[in-house]
């Protein structure tokens, strides 16, 4: 029993001077860290003790603590009224909508560059790929409507010069997923690709070198070369977009919305928003944005463990 307690202290004693030992020699790095850390606690893990308010009848008199605990109350609330269901299709909908059609586009995007003739051409691409990133939503969706306008859109001008019938298009319900996703794209394809151009700059120039040797053409090279090179990559971006299915942004969702297209344009977070912040009912939009966070959370675990299981490549 001595023995074995001697040689357990000897463990903890050879661990802890293994902890400082790396402690002190990458000091500087863990300094740099610090801000980040402080900045994660105090703005994101300390504000989470006000999710309590979702099982809470709030009132801001009585505060957090003070308030009257109701249970499920407002989860249930959401689930019997008749927009849950509006709310929440919705947003599958378009969050299935952007992870089809818009999640590929960097990656293409970032394949194409990388094959581009030309240093200055291509830093040229790609800095004016990334200009629309910058461009406020608010600006964004002033462009669209108009571009759009059925009378003076830029669009419905050309529409009407080829024969056809202008189209209101930020008013039929049909248009509204289309121009959201197709906007993102536009906005943010070039700097979402900054992920996968940097993990084609790992590609080594030796095998690209030996393809051409042997006789392969572009696409050959970019299918067999760059695509498996960057796959591990496009996967663990795969995963954390699913994470982010039902967590579309409600600032260019509502500034597009308006009462002729709130059939699809009503999503959890545009309803949480008018709840929450319009109406005052704290409680209540804290439940719904909760099982929002929840759905997301799942969804990520679900996408990692079969990541994890099927291709060996996961977050953790």
């Amino acid at each position: 029993m001595k023995m074995e307690s001697a040689k357990t202290l000897q463990k903890n004693e050879g661990f802890g001077t293994r902890v400082r030992q790396v402690f002190l020699n990458n000091w500087r790095l863990y300094l740099l860290l610090l801000p980040g850390l402080i900045w994660l606690i105090v703005f994101c893990y300390i504000p989470m003790y006000g999710l309590t308010i979702a099982f809470k009848d709030f009132d801001s008199r009585l505060g957090i603590i003070g308030s009257p605990f109701v249970g499920l109350k407002y989860f249930r609330q959401f689930f019997s009224t008749s927009i849950a269901s509006k709310t929440i299709v919705n947003t599958m909908m378009l969050g299935l909508a952007q992870l089809i059609f818009a999640f590929p586009v960097p990656v293409v995007f970032a394949l194409l560059l990388n094959q581009l003739p030309g240093k200055y051409f291509k830093k040229a691409v790609q800095t004016i790929s990334f200009a629309p990133h910058f461009i406020s939503v608010v600006v964004l969706v002033s462009m669209l409507n108009i571009m759009l306008a059925p009378k003076s859109g830029f669009v419905n001008q050309l529409i009407v010069a080829f024969g056809g019938k202008p189209v209101f298009f930020t008013s039929r319900s049909e248009y509204f997923r289309p121009l959201y996703v197709l906007s993102g794209i536009w906005q943010s394809m070039g700097y979402s690709a900054i992920v996968y151009i940097s993990a084609l700059t790992g590609v080594s120039p030796d095998l690209h070198e030996a393809a051409v040797v042997d006789g392969a053409s572009k696409m050959q090279r970019i299918w067999n070369i760059d695509i498996p090179s960057i796959m591990p990559t496009v996967i663990i971006m795969l995963i954390l977009q699913v994470g982010k299915l039902f967590s579309t942004s409600y600032e260019k969702a509502l500034l597009m919305q308006n009462a002729l297209n709130t059939d699809v344009s009503e999503l959890i977070s545009t309803y949480v928003y008018k709840v929450g912040l319009v109406n005052a009912q704290y409680s209540f939009s804290t439940a719904v944005g909760l099982f929002n966070s929840l759905v997301n959370f799942v969804l990520l675990l679900t996408t990692n463990l079969i990541s994890r299981k099927v291709l060996d490549v996961g977050l953790f």
